[in-house]
């Protein structure tokens, strides 16, 4: 009993060691594109020459260089006076053994001028 009490625990730990394996990536570079709309939307809301086309192509770049597929049709740009805010949209495909999940993320941020 023993000795199966030791497998199934063991069991658990690969599972466990499987899933964060092939789910924290995902999740680790939405952080990072969280924090890149973090930077644009700072340092863009001080520089009025810079166009929502030239934003969108940044945050594009920053996707693609985390192995992120964004278009610039799933980032929205919206200023409101100086303020300015971007927000972006998109999913993820994870396969997982007998379960495929789609992570649906949706990074945003809002940089108020004073």
């Amino acid at each position: 009993m023993k000795r199966v009490k030791a497998l199934v625990g063991l069991l658990l730990v690969v599972v466990g060691f499987y899933l964060a394996w092939e789910l924290l990536p995902p999740y680790f570079a939405n952080y990072q594109l969280q924090d890149a709309l973090e930077n644009e939307a700072r340092l863009d809301s001080y520089n009025p020459n810079k166009t929502d086309a030239d934003i969108k192509s940044s945050i594009v770049k920053a996707a693609r260089d985390l192995d992120i597929r964004l278009k610039p049709e799933d980032v929205t740009i919206s200023r409101d006076g100086p303020n300015l805010a971007i927000s972006a949209s998109y999913s993820v495909h994870v396969d997982l053994p007998g379960f495929p999940l789609d992570i649906k993320f949706n990074p945003a941020t809002k940089n108020k001028r004073i």
